[in-house]
């Protein structure tokens, strides 16, 4: 019986694989710019066969995942004003299977709990136009947003004289989820919470 690999093992093969790729140990020779042979001799397509090579090795890892029911879950933790929480996330190289689904769906009061609880007092911005801009909301919003929503997922940037606490609100699958290009079947809010008077930067 072969070796199945787990969720961290499957992290490590893509991340090995991503560095052989930006090395260039890896090209997807057959990959061109425009796809005539007069203009492509012209134009450097390392770069590009680079990047497919190692697309069409994160594909065969999917596939791989979804063969052999391996989870796409990571365990995070994040500290906030003396608050800890530790919750579910899809590792951004990997895909959410079902269960994966039924575990974040599970998570999202405790991460609601805890940003409602660590946000008070916070100034808070959706944002929109894929983040360049940010707009004013009220807890009320949220909490409308977090119903129409089905997981959370939180991010923070801090240092001394600045925090911030991302909220993102999804729904369907996370690794469609922030790029739009899942939309209507997947997609998210984010949400941000500054100290009054500042704006958000994340």
């Amino acid at each position: 019986m072969s070796k199945v690999y787990t969720t961290k093992e499957l992290i490590q093969i893509l991340a090995a694989e991503r560095q052989a790729c930006l090395k260039g140990e890896r090209l997807k020779l057959e990959v061109t710019v425009s796809g005539n042979p007069l203009i492509d001799q012209f134009i450097r397509t390392d770069g590009l066969q680079r990047f497919t090579a190692y697309q069409d090795f994160k594909t065969a890892i999917h596939e791989y995942q979804r063969e052999n029911q391996i989870s796409g879950i990571i365990w995070k933790e994040i500290k906030i004003k003396q608050q800890t929480l530790n919750y579910p996330e899809i590792n951004t190289e990997l895909i959410s299977l079902n269960s994966d689904l039924e575990i974040l769906k599970a998570a999202k009061n405790s991460i609601l709990d805890f940003w409602y609880t660590v946000s008070d007092g916070m100034d808070l911005y959706l944002s929109f136009n894929n983040g360049k801009q940010h707009q004013t909301i009220t807890i009320a919003d949220v909490e409308r947003m977090a119903q129409r929503t089905e997981w959370a997922s939180l991010l923070k940037w801090e240092n001394l004289n600045f925090l911030e606490i991302i909220l993102q609100l999804g729904w369907g699958k996370p690794e469609e989820a922030s790029y739009k290009r899942g939309r209507p079947h997947s997609g998210s809010e984010f949400i941000h919470a500054v100290n009054p008077g500042n704006l958000p930067i994340g």
